[in-house]
């Protein structure tokens, strides 16, 4: 199938397929035309990339977990790559949501003096 018809039959516009393509994470092949083709599994595969995308990996991220994915949900084969960069990502998940609650702390104790100063 062409570009298009993955861009209709996935939702994603051409434009971040071949994005998806120029980072090594979907490879079509190539018709005598240069035009980009894509086998069936390509469906699959931006699937997965999709799923992935939205449980905050990067690109790079995905690109070293795709030997380890199958499926559309996707599942993840226990490898030991994949805990580890797992771990990591939720560890610095973790660090980042830390230092928001620190954030949020903070600016509602500047908010509440600010308020006690103008109703004083």
């Amino acid at each position: 199938m062409l570009i298009g018809e993955l861009s209709r039959r996935t939702g994603v516009n051409p434009h971040q397929l071949r994005y998806y393509e120029a980072q090594g994470l979907l490879v079509p092949d190539r018709g005598d035309n240069g035009y980009r083709e894509y086998g069936d599994d390509a469906v699959l595969t931006v699937a997965q990339i999709r799923r992935l995308l939205d449980a905050g990996l990067s690109t790079q991220e995905i690109g070293y977990l795709q030997p380890c994915v199958t499926g559309a949900a996707p599942d993840l084969k226990p490898c030991p790559e994949t805990l580890d960069l797992l771990r990591a990502r939720i560890a610095g998940l973790d660090e980042q949501i830390g230092t928001l609650v620190q954030s949020r702390r903070t600016l509602r104790e500047y908010l509440t003096a600010t308020e006690r100063r103008m109703a004083g």
